[in-house]
């Protein structure tokens, strides 16, 4: 009869500990959904109150924005217009650092509004100076070009160092110097002084004297490459005329037997001219590259894009004063109101303590 009991016993307890953990895993549900009920009802709540809020002060919002649109219209009705203009350089021998520290005091003399001084570095006069409101230079690179630029410095280094430089590395490293392109951008009241002022920013750079001699040395070398090039392309010339005439001569003399020629040493001249012309072609490639480069580091700066002859006007609305001003006045109307209500239920609330 024992017997019996004890496996009911154990089945009730194994029955009341399943219904104990399926009792608690809902309770955890229903603790967690409420949770999530009340911050959407507490969401809920504060957008109602913002919009009772809003409802309860309407006229004085619409007076702010009606007033900020008016007085906004009115000043950008009487302000002057500002004009880009933009220009694209390529600076070589090192100069990009010589470009920013001239554009970054150009900018400096702008924004203190020292038309005189500016007048002076630009040869410009007085006024023209004082309708340039802003000058800066930033990088115009893509990742095609840091690709190219990589490449480019891998090439110019030995074996040993190419396999030590990891081409994510140089690229999270890329700075705005290491651009090959940068662009130059004005900001003036008057749309033709960019123009003006293009001659002296690429002279305030070409003048440098470290420059110029770097720039003598390049002509030079290249100069140099140049004729040692062609000088071979001459003896090689001869280097053919001469393997030709061997050649010649050999066909010119009598069969003698029968001659078997095994392995490459048997046309000895044939293979020596194959070489030759291999290294005519690579020769000339070494000439089109120089070409290349005279024309790229021919100047200190060169320009690839002139700032036009007028520039175009900034019409953007998020820097107009209708867009800004009602902006400004709304948000000013708004936390005014919100401390006066803020204080209102300070007040309040200090008064039903002082009840209790």
């Amino acid at each position: 009869m024992s017997e019996n009991v004890q496996p009911n016993q154990n089945n009730n307890s194994e029955e009341i500990d399943l219904g104990q953990l399926f009792k608690m895993i809902g309770d955890g549900f229903r603790k967690f959904f409420n949770f999530i009920g009340n911050i959407i009802k507490g969401i809920f709540g504060i957008i109602i109150a913002f919009l009772l809020f809003i409802q309860l002060h309407i006229i004085k919002f619409v007076i702010a924005g009606v007033i900020g649109v008016v007085i906004g219209g009115y000043l950008d009705y009487r302000k002057e217009p500002v004009y880009v203009s933009t220009m694209v350089l390529e600076p070589n021998f090192q100069s990009v650092q010589q470009l920013y520290n001239n554009i970054n005091f150009y900018n400096e003399l702008a924004e203190a509004e020292d038309s005189v001084a500016l007048a002076e570095a630009f040869e410009i006069d007085v006024h023209e100076a004082a309708s340039i409101k802003e000058i800066e230079a930033e990088s115009y690179s893509d990742e095609n070009q840091k690709v190219k630029l990589f490449d480019e410095f891998v090439r110019s280094l030995d074996t040993t160092t190419q396999k030590a430089i990891d081409m994510e590395k140089y690229l999270e490293n890329f700075n705005s110097f290491d651009a090959r392109f940068h662009t130059v951008i004005v900001k003036a009241t008057d749309s033709r002084v960019a123009k003006k002022i293009q001659g002296p920013i690429i002279q305030s750079i070409s003048r440098n004297d470290y420059f110029k001699v770097q720039k003598n040395i390049r002509e030079l070398n290249l100069t140099m490459q140049d004729s040692i090039l062609k000088r071979q392309l001459v003896e090689i010339d001869s280097l053919q005329g001469l393997y030709k005439r061997v050649m010649e001569k050999e066909a010119d003399k009598p069969m003698q037997g029968t001659s078997i020629s095994l392995g490459e040493g048997g046309n000895t001249e044939q293979n020596k001219e194959l070489a030759l012309i291999k290294q005519v072609d690579l020769i000339k490639q070494d000439l089109v590259q120089l070409n290349e480069d005279r024309a790229n580091k021919s100047e200190i700066v060169n320009v690839i894009s002139d700032f036009p002859r007028r520039g175009v006007e900034v019409k953007s609305i998020f820097k107009r004063y209708m867009f800004l001003l009602p902006i400004t006045l709304l948000g000013l109307v708004l936390l005014g109101l919100s401390l006066l209500e803020l204080n209102k239920f300070l007040k309040e609330y200090a008064a039903e303590q002082q009840k209790k």
